[in-house]
């Protein structure tokens, strides 16, 4: 594995964790409410990057 691809793995879980601790109300609510925006962010780049989104995008560009 390269070292890009290892921080996108310890960021998704970092993400994860900060969504979980907030929805379990283990942290305070101004941390809760900046880590659950950054989770958002995160996991929408995450799921914009995947192969199948991709496709899906490619297609419609290409159709035009």
């Amino acid at each position: 594995m390269n070292d890009a691809h290892d921080a996108k793995t310890m960021a998704d879980g970092a993400a994860v964790v900060m969504g979980l601790g907030g929805f379990l109300g283990w942290m305070t609510p101004v941390v809760t409410l900046i880590g659950g925006v950054f989770t958002i962010i995160w996991m929408g780049i995450r799921i914009w990057e995947t192969d199948t989104v991709q496709r899906w995008f490619k297609d419609d560009a290409d159709d035009k």
